[in-house]
């Protein structure tokens, strides 16, 4: 036995994937009872994802600081931010694609989002208080 036989019996003894063999497949009556026993599961499965994820909404408290901004965004504070917003999103869907330039609204965003912001700490922090 020469090196290289130990090397190599090293190798394929360190690799799982080196001498390993597929099993012969099922017969068709077997893999579709399988089959339905799979989607059973698979669709009971489904159904507790989904009751635990409503349990999980309900156990968990509402943000305020989401429900405050929103109302600012509607204020009398921010609605000089918000029409321009408006306008430019109204001016973005209206624009034809011809002149290839694309114009987002990214900085009227910002602005609402900024006063939206502004407008919402003090009410925010005399609730968490």
């Amino acid at each position: 036995m020469g090196v290289w036989d130990v090397i190599t019996d090293l190798v394929e003894a360190a690799t799982p994937w080196g001498t390993a063999e597929a099993e012969a497949p099922q017969q068709d009556k077997d893999n579709s009872d399988s089959k339905d026993d799979q989607s059973e599961s698979k669709s009971d499965d489904a159904e507790d994802e989904e009751d635990d994820e409503e349990e999980d909404e309900d156990d968990e408290p509402q943000d305020p600081k989401e429900q405050l901004e929103e109302e600012c965004k509607n204020s009398k504070q921010c609605a000089p931010a918000k029409h321009h917003f408006d306008e430019c999103v109204e001016r973005v869907t209206n624009a034809s694609d011809d002149d290839g330039e694309s114009e987002d609204c990214v900085e009227e965003f910002f602005h609402l989002a900024h006063c939206a912001t502004q407008c919402a700490v003090p009410k925010l922090w005399s609730i968490l208080k």
